[in-house]
């Protein structure tokens, strides 16, 4: 065989690479003869992941909503990982802002558009039996969304509406996180209590939760923005880029599943209490959440009637 300068190029490339560690190129090239070659199917670990559905019950369409959730937290995941590089970025500039946010963006279009594969994808018959087994486990439950929403904006935009006036803006992100809005959507509905699904939730992730509000809290995406030039935060672009990730994440998604929750928990004389006990019919309507990551991007008028339209028009596809 020929060593062709092309070869001989990468050849001397790779021995400056590992002599820069203190390491033998030969003995890569050694391990590099006997190693197997790369399968789609190692590579990507299929086996694993087909064997990780363990329905409850032995209803078939149980199938549906376990892996529709999971790949739901892929697409969290895809996500989270935009965060942190726009967070990380120094330097960071309009082209680099624009085409992250808008892979993010992508990734909730992507959920929000499929919601159906799984609306229509599940006999109700079926939903309400093995719901059943799946006490008190609930999507309330998915951290990595509250992860996004930690990295999304200023903390203070999470508590809940009826307490953002008493803040005096001194207040500690432990602090902040008592009030924090989902709480008030896991709680007992005659009660006013707990539920054990929020017990849970917070027994498990509240310290981590403080954690990274607490490390994120100047490379968050609302501070990311801020870090622009004053050119690039008047960009149209950056501008509607972010309004569309404040309505994907806050309204349309949150919409999808209050659609979903209507579909099967909604009875002509009563409504079915979620899994987790959660209060779904205030939890997930945007109009009484209020919750806006970029508010100083919203005209009065658009806060005030925040998700109204996106909610009709969900009522009318009902």
């Amino acid at each position: 065989m020929e060593i062709t300068p092309e070869i001989q190029n990468r050849l001397d490339l790779l021995n400056d690479k590992y002599a820069s560690m203190g390491q033998d190129l030969l003995s890569y090239l050694d391990g590099l003869l006997y190693a197997d070659v790369t399968t789609y199917w190692d590579y990507i670990e299929l086996e694993t992941l087909l064997s990780l559905q363990k329905p409850k019950t032995k209803f078939p369409d149980e199938q549906v909503f376990i892996m529709y959730h999971q790949i739901t937290e892929l697409y969290f995941k895809l996500a989270l990982n935009e965060f942190e590089q726009i967070g990380e970025k120094d330097a960071l500039d309009a082209k680099f802002f624009i085409s992250r946010v808008s892979r993010i963006n992508r990734y909730f279009e992507a959920l929000i558009n499929s919601f159906e594969i799984m609306v229509g994808g599940m006999e109700r018959e079926q939903f309400l039996k093995f719901r059943m087994s799946l006490l008190p486990a609930s999507g309330f439950q998915s951290a990595q969304y509250r992860d996004i929403e930690i990295y999304s904006t200023s903390f203070v935009n999470l508590v809940d509406k009826e307490y953002r006036n008493q803040l005096k803006g001194t207040e500690s992100i432990s602090e902040l996180f008592e009030n924090i809005y989902w709480k008030a959507g896991a709680t007992e509905v005659a009660t006013g209590k707990k539920t054990l699904t929020l017990t849970q939730f917070e027994e498990k992730y509240k310290e981590r939760f403080i954690a990274l509000a607490n490390k994120v809290e100047h490379k968050n995406l609302w501070a990311s923005y801020c870090r622009l030039s004053k050119e690039d935060q008047a960009n149209p672009e950056v501008i509607q880029t972010l309004r569309n990730n404040d309505l994907n994440v806050n309204v349309k998604w949150p919409l999808a599943h209050y659609k979903s929750a209507v579909r099967y928990l909604v009875k002509a004389d009563e409504d079915i209490a979620a899994t987790g006990g959660t209060n779904w019919q205030k939890y997930l309507p945007p109009r009484f959440q209020k919750r806006i990551f970029y508010p100083t991007l919203w005209s009065d008028v658009e806060i005030e009637n925040w998700g109204k339209a996106w909610v009709e028009e969900t009522i009318k596809s009902l």
